[in-house]
């Protein structure tokens, strides 16, 4: 049983700056809905109550620094938003559950895991739409989870973080000492730009079925998520196999392991989804733009500094190459984002009329928006992100992870607690390919040999 034991909308707690801000281009392309996020910490002797006054006067404080969180969303036409920095505040929520924290097993992204981060009607105007919700839940064991839903248009992952890590200081009684940039203006298309000088497949239709007309039925396939662990050794052994063949690829620079364990999911999932060899299917990655462009963006930029770009290949190839070949499509895309492509990217967005289709809804079962489902795929890593060490005054968190998956093909790779060297690999996939999946991922870690593809299927 689950009780709701408060509600509050948190304001800053000291005036912030009024009035409209643009975004910047590369916020424009970004979903609609909330990114999920989820905190799991130890039984503590704390109330719930004491717990959920810490939250609401720490994130009072922290939201006269992180002010756009406290603001809303208008449209301007052609898809497109501006913020409004109103002060009108974030949604907190506190919950008792009957639940233990043994309930939840691995933490991976299920209908019980996403229930414990406030849910948003889509629905409603916009404008009316907080951009940042937080609920607390304490268990009856004793533990506690902090659910978060962060607006995918104002933050990235790393932009996230951060707010999190200076909301964790105040919280804690400390002085926050890393204040946000807020100036979006600095990823705007250059002025002068009148059309992108690189070709942009990522914001293209993705590849179909062969055969299919459309994706419509790809996306009604009944979906669920799947957690599993790469270990140290795996993971080396990954980097070991893609390296053994990097030779032929004409790429000195080793093979990373986030390059190996993407190449790996790429092929696993091709195979598991039985496609016929010529099937073409892409590879979507999100890279980091902060140290790409030229300059680089400005220390703590808030804001989504991310883009995604792709990988090409048929299906064929890539189970029937060794890893390397796999591993080597990713880097390739990787390595097209450079300070003049990314520009580029912004310069296309800043072209389009309508970006409403470059949009992704993160919704599962959605019929709007882009897709990446099969016979494509899309991962996220949070290798590099410092996801862990969101002490609010009751000790370190035992786990950190996405609260919820959207789509089919969409993966999160982020590395497990402790730091040991492992990664977490978090998943959607039609529900009639997850079994063969995971029997691949397994596999085929241990086997030298490549995988096998049927042509006729």
């Amino acid at each position: 049983m689950v009780k709701l034991m408060a509600t509050y909308t948190v304001r800053p707690a000291k005036e912030t700056p009024r009035g409209y801000r643009c975004l910047s281009d590369s916020d424009q392309v970004r979903a609609l809905t909330h990114a999920p996020i989820i905190y799991f910490y130890p039984p503590v002797n704390v109330s719930l109550e004491s717990a959920t006054e810490i939250l609401r006067h720490s994130l009072s404080e922290a939201l006269v620094i992180f002010y756009p969180l406290a603001g809303r969303l208008h449209w301007i036409g052609g898809g497109r938003l501006v913020l409004e920095c109103n002060a009108l505040g974030a949604l907190l929520i506190a919950v008792e559950s009957d639940a233990k924290i043994d309930d939840f097993g691995d933490f991976g992204p299920t209908q019980e895991i996403r229930a414990l981060i406030p849910s948003v009607d889509y629905d409603k105007p916009i404008h009316e739409l907080p951009l940042l919700l937080v609920q607390v839940t304490k268990f009856s064991c004793g533990g506690m989870s902090l659910g978060l839903g962060i607006s995918h248009t104002i933050t990235d992952g790393l932009s996230a973080l951060h707010f999190i890590s200076e909301w964790a200081k105040i919280a804690r009684g400390e002085q926050p000492n890393s204040p946000p940039f807020l100036d979006r203006s600095v990823l705007l298309a250059p002025e002068h730009s009148s059309a992108p000088v690189f070709d942009h497949p990522e914001y293209s239709t993705q590849p179909l079925l062969i055969g299919k007309q459309d994706n419509m039925e790809e996306r009604k396939r009944e979906t669920a998520t799947l957690m599993l662990k790469l270990s140290k050794d795996q993971v080396e052994k990954l980097k070991d196999k893609a390296n053994k063949d990097r030779s032929a690829s004409n790429n000195k620079r080793p093979y990373t392991r986030y390059e190996a364990v993407a190449g790996h999911i790429w092929r696993t999932t091709c195979k598991a989804r039985q496609h016929e060899s010529q099937q073409t299917t892409t590879l979507s990655i999100i890279v980091d733009a902060r140290n790409r462009m030229e300059p680089p963006l400005p220390p703590r930029y808030f804001g989504n500094a991310t883009f995604r770009v792709t990988a090409e290949s048929t299906s064929g190839e890539l189970v029937s190459k060794p890893l390397g070949y796999a591993s080597g499509k990713a880097r390739q895309a990787i390595e097209k984002a450079t300070h003049e492509y990314l520009q580029s990217s912004l310069v296309y967005v800043k072209c389009q009329e309508d970006v409403t289709q470059s949009r992704n809804f993160h919704t599962v079962g959605c019929a709007k928006g882009a897709f990446y489902g099969n016979p494509n795929l899309e991962i996220t890593s949070w290798a590099r992100l410092p996801i862990y060490g969101a002490d609010f005054g009751w000790g370190q968190e035992i786990y950190m992870g996405p609260g919820a998956i959207g789509y089919d093909g969409k993966v999160f790779v982020f590395p497990g607690k402790g730091l040991d060297g492992s990664f977490l690999v978090a998943l959607r996939l039609q529900v009639r390919h997850i079994d063969a999946f995971q029997k691949f991922f397994n596999e085929d870690i241990c086997s030298q040999e490549p995988l096998s593809i049927n042509p006729s299927l």
